[in-house]
């Protein structure tokens, strides 16, 4: 089942807040929110949201300071919702930190499209960053299917990248041979013990050739780390 994003919505008037949650629960969202404002920035860390509905004004303390409180530890996207609505108000918003702006009132299907924008550029991104995984200046590109280190870059088959992922994945700690066999096995097809070595072997010739010899250590008892 598809993971739900959880969208946290900080915003002091009971009705809106409420309102908000009933609407976006019901656009296949998981809405939780606040309604203590003591230790916002706090509490939005603990809460671990994928997104945040930030009103500006909120009591004895101004959502401008919590996201640029915010964005020195998280990136959470966060979307400004303000009754303050001049050309000015939304420069200060985007300056603060804040990855869009919408002002008050506004249509649910409006911010609804907002929410959704914000999301898909957030997912896309996550989703890039983790195609490319850099070690030691080797840069393994899943999406790609590549081995890199400088200009030099070499091809890799389906299970050289399933192993070198997994090892990138556990960068510093050993993998177990069994773990890295379990990692191949696709589909219920076995892949045995020397499967995986002819693996190891080619992909170490493929480091080798573009300058990263030495990058797999290999601990008897205890496997291969990167």
């Amino acid at each position: 089942m598809e993971r739900k994003a959880k969208i946290l919505i900080v915003e002091d008037d009971e009705e809106i807040r409420s309102e908000l949650e009933h609407y976006l629960s019901g656009a296949g969202y998981e809405a939780v929110s606040l309604s203590d404002f003591s230790d916002v920035a706090a509490d939005i860390l603990k809460a671990d949201p994928d997104l945040i509905l930030l009103d500006v004004n909120l009591p004895g303390v101004s959502g401008l300071s919590i996201c640029e409180k915010l964005r020195r530890t998280s990136q959470v996207p966060v979307i400004f919702v303000t009754a303050n609505n001049t050309s000015m108000d939304e420069l200060n918003c985007i300056l603060r930190g804040g990855d869009d702006y919408v002002s008050k009132p506004y249509e649910l299907p409006v911010l609804m499209a907002r929410i959704g924008a914000v999301l898909r550029r957030t997912f896309a991104h996550a989703e890039e960053s983790s195609a490319r995984q850099e070690r030691k200046g080797v840069i393994l590109d899943t999406a790609a299917a590549q081995i890199r280190k400088g200009e030099e870059k070499r091809e890799l088959t389906k299970n050289e990248v399933k192993i070198l992922y997994c090892l990138f994945r556990h960068q510093g700690e050993f993998v177990s041979r069994t773990d890295l066999i379990d990692e191949l096995w696709d589909d219920e097809v076995f892949i045995d013990d020397n499967t995986l070595s002819v693996n190891i072997t080619r992909i170490r010739g493929k480091l080798r050739k573009i300058g990263a010899e030495d990058f797999i250590e290999t601990r008897r008892g205890l496997g291969y780390r990167i």
